[in-house]
């Protein structure tokens, strides 16, 4: 602990701050911390902020007595401790190097599957705060490395798997997006990625685009869009260097642990939409983010045997129950159009609720203030164009 508290205070009187005050407002105690010398203030915020932030993204950091957190913007683009466990299923063989260490929260799961883990990071502190977490969570098998990628890369011994996490920011923090912008360029290295491992395993920005990424990597065998709680965090990016590469890559989508998987570029008919002059649904499904951001919807019909609004409403319906469909699920109890008649009934005995638009004329709030209903509720309503060019309203109820 010492190297992080400076020499002109107390590293006992610090910890005990930290630990008095870690439910505490960083704001509030700033005002007031620089009553007491013995404590070094500067980090006693850093860890009381990185503490509260850490118990929804990071609860085995959390958790853990003595483990000293980065800055500020190392904390907000590291890794939830959820997208870093699924990150740690694909670990392949029994040594690994992380290229890009960071705060380390990938490669304390995911050298969990290995033997020996090297974690390669050009920041200082980033290295020393490692050397010091990494025994508290457990960590055993670790060598601590101060360098970059590029220079580590060139003279390191072959190992399992190689995983890196590019930064997306160039120097004046304007996000990078496309795969070759990012820092290291995984695309000038990757003839070298290749020689050094069994597989390479990237994470990248979920704002890339999917075809994009195919076209500037050729030859990669699996692509993951992780998400949690519906929000897109990262796409990850499977290289598997032995054997023939792959034709086109597997796609799993996935959420919250439920998974759905297809191959890319397969050829899925078409699937027919939803007739609502003959067709009174009985359920709605809303893919999850993952499959919205993969955009699959074909594939999504074909295999659950939903039928489609419309080509651009990215909403599916069904006679039947769809347990298993990756997203959520709605019972629907109403359907009507924009008509002031056919309105009045649909929305009848309705204050509150819920409401989606998709390929809709006017946004959700718009639709709110015209159907004057309150926001919350039990009640979800949808609002799309149907295939024939109808704008109807879906009012449901959730299952899940």
């Amino acid at each position: 602990m010492p190297p992080f508290i400076s020499k002109d205070n107390d590293p006992d009187a610090t910890l005990a701050f930290v630990r008095e005050h870690r439910d505490d407002n960083p704001r509030m105690l700033a005002l007031r911390a620089n009553n007491n010398p013995l404590v070094d203030v500067a980090f006693a915020l850093n860890q009381i902020t990185g503490i509260q932030i850490a118990r929804h993204k990071l609860p085995m950091w959390a958790d853990c007595d003595g483990v000293v957190f980065p800055p500020h913007l190392s904390i907000e683009q590291c890794s939830s401790q959820t997208t870093a466990q699924y990150k740690a299923t694909l670990v392949v063989g029994d040594t690994m190097a992380d290229l890009t260490g960071g705060f380390g929260v990938d490669f304390t799961f995911m050298s969990r599957s290995v033997r020996k883990a090297v974690f390669v990071e050009r920041n200082l502190l980033l290295c020393e705060i490692a050397r010091h977490n990494f025994p508290l969570l457990g960590i055993g098998n670790a060598t601590v490395l101060c360098d970059n990628a590029e220079n580590y890369l060139t003279g390191m011994e072959p190992v399992g798997t190689i995983f890196l996490d590019p930064a997306r920011r160039d120097s004046h923090g304007r996000k990078m997006v496309a795969v070759g912008d990012c820092e290291p360029d995984v695309v000038s290295l990757m003839p070298l990625l290749r020689q050094r491992a069994q597989r390479v395993i990237l994470k990248l920005s979920p704002m890339l685009d999917v075809t994009a990424l195919i076209r500037d990597l050729p030859g990669i065998s699996q692509i993951h869009i992780v998400s949690t709680a519906n929000e897109c965090k990262e796409l990850l990016a499977v290289i598997d260097t032995e054997g023939d590469a792959p034709h086109s890559p597997q796609m799993s989508c996935v959420n919250d642990g439920q998974t759905f998987s297809f191959q890319w570029g397969e050829d899925f008919p078409s699937p027919p939409v939803w007739n609502e002059d003959s067709e009174a649904p009985l359920y709605l499904f809303e893919p999850n983010a993952s499959v919205m951001k993969a955009g699959c919807f074909a594939a999504i019909a074909n295999f659950f045997g939903v039928s489609p609004i419309s080509a651009q409403s990215h909403l599916f319906v069904s006679k039947s129950p769809v347990p298993d469909f990756p997203g959520r699920a709605f019972m629907v109890k109403r359907v009507c159009s924009m008509n002031k008649k056919e309105l009045k009934a649909g929305l009848a005995g309705i204050t509150h609720a819920n409401i989606t638009t998709r390929n809709f004329p006017i946004g959700a709030e718009a639709l709110r203030h015209k159907l004057r209903l309150k926001d919350g509720g039990d009640t979800f309503i949808f609002a799309t164009t149907t295939a024939t060019g109808r704008h109807l309203l879906l009012v449901t109820e959730k299952l899940r």
